[in-house]
């Protein structure tokens, strides 16, 4: 007897067969020598299938050339899509779209990818939810680990030479512009040929840039951290730190959006509140990011938009002085116990002159080494290359704006010559300005006394 056939499975049983099954043939287009080698290792989240994609998602674990056009984390509250049994398997592995290699097919398709992510923000009524400015973030980021990889340039070049020649064939078919069809970028030299795909690589990677901050800066999109972490990212990526300061100066002052009543009502927020305070790790990026360009101003900006405003200090107050702080005002209760109760132990005089003799003793003891370590932490300059502080300077002043000072050492060694015997030998109009710069600081660029040789 004939057994009857199973109903089809709504699900695929393995991921990994599933995404075997879906596979396109290598061709010979750009997406199919793509890596992700300079891709960064993120955490593994849950992501979703796009409205504009089909089918059902794959892992990148089984294709690592995939990159996911959207990967949303998974909120608690949230309920669980497709494949339940696999929850705690898709939890440590990013799943990709069927249709993420379509988004990077070509250089229209990366656009319109961009441009539709970035609607959801800017078309958004209400106040967009920081998962919708992620997206449109990571989609900024996806192209741009795409475009920059150094491993796949030949892919874009061949992009670009298919639609200059694409264009050049619509411009052929009309007989009043064959003139200028006949100079096309096809029938350029390489040089010029060089030269064009570099322009339009370049006009590309603005894009790129352009969207990020118009994203970031829509009035209603209100900037935490993680977004903040994430644009900083996007712009590290495309080598373009001219917005970054402005966006770094955003995150502590921009009004924060609330919907009411049918409306958008606007906050101003605190500048100076320490939670508004950028982290170091993304101040410290961002700073690497201008270097790279050799972009003295927005260098600077990033400087005064990070380390110098009193919400940095503030937080810094509190994570680093907390401790020493509540130590030092329970030293005296402690040095008091510990004196009473060794004033048991002697019988030379009374117990309540003996407390009062040791108690002053453990404080003078105490009070006299904590002033050596602090003095020797704060005048200590061995981190010290090329900027150092000026005489006058208070010791606490030091300590807090000790990573300002830090900042702008990793400046001037990076505008500066390389070799030691040529340090204090620069000049120019950048340099000078960077000199009258930190002097204005407190600090001194190339002491003479503490130079090699001059000691």
């Amino acid at each position: 007897m004939r057994r009857p056939a199973f109903p089809p499975r709504q699900a695929s049983v393995c991921l990994f067969c599933d995404a075997l099954a879906v596979r396109r043939p290598n061709r010979a287009k750009p997406l199919a020598s793509f890596s992700t080698r300079s891709l960064p290792k993120s955490r593994p989240t849950l992501s979703r299938v796009s409205q504009g994609a089909s089918g059902r998602a794959v892992t990148s674990a089984a294709r690592p050339r995939w990159l996911s056009s959207q990967t949303s984390k998974r909120t608690a509250g949230e309920p669980a899509e497709g494949l339940r049994g696999d929850e705690e398997i898709a939890n440590r592995r990013p799943v990709t779209p069927k249709a993420a290699g379509k988004e990077l097919s070509s250089l229209t398709n990366m656009v319109a990818y961009i441009d539709n992510n970035k609607a959801k923000v800017l078309e958004h009524r209400g106040v967009p939810s920081e998962a919708d400015t992620s997206a449109a973030l990571r989609a900024c980021q996806v192209v741009a680990d795409y475009i920059m990889d150094e491993s796949v340039q030949p892919q874009i070049t061949h992009m670009i030479n298919e639609a200059d020649s694409t264009a050049s064939n619509l411009l052929s078919l009309d007989s009043s512009r064959r003139k200028a069809a006949k100079a096309s970028p096809a029938d350029l030299d390489s040089s010029a040929r060089n030269a064009l795909i570099s322009t339009q690589l370049k006009q590309l990677i603005d894009r790129i840039s352009e969207a990020a901050y118009v994203t970031l800066a829509h009035p209603t999109v209100f900037i935490t951290p993680r977004l903040l972490q994430e644009y900083v990212k996007v712009q590290a990526t495309l080598g373009r730190p001219e917005t970054l300061p402005r966006v770094l100066q955003l995150y502590a002052s921009k009004p924060m959006p609330r919907e009411a009543s049918g409306s958008i009502e606007y906050t101003k927020q605190n500048s100076d509140k320490a939670s508004n305070a950028v982290e170091s790790s993304v101040a410290e990026t961002a700073l690497d990011t201008a270097i790279e360009a050799k972009n003295l101003d927005a260098a600077v900006g990033i400087i005064e938009s990070t380390y110098t405003t009193k919400a940095f200090i503030r937080s810094k107050l509190l994570r680093n002085a907390t401790l020493p702080v509540a130590t030092f005002a329970a030293t005296p209760l402690a040095a008091y116990a510990v004196a009473r109760n060794f004033s048991v132990f002697q019988d030379a005089m009374d117990a309540a002159h003996a407390t009062n003799v040791a108690f002053v003793a453990i404080l003078a003891y105490v009070g006299f080494t904590a002033s050596i370590g602090i003095v020797a932490a704060t005048t200590a300059n061995d981190q010290m290359k090329r900027v150092t502080w000026a005489p006058g300077i208070a010791l606490r002043s030091r300590w807090i704006r000790e990573e300002e000072r830090a900042a702008l050492d990793k400046i001037a060694c990076a505008w500066g010559f390389a070799e030691k015997w040529r340090q204090g030998e620069e000049e120019g109009p950048e340099w000078d300005a960077l000199r009258e710069y930190i002097g204005q600081k407190g600090m001194v660029l190339d002491r003479t006394e503490l130079m090699d040789g001059m000691q």
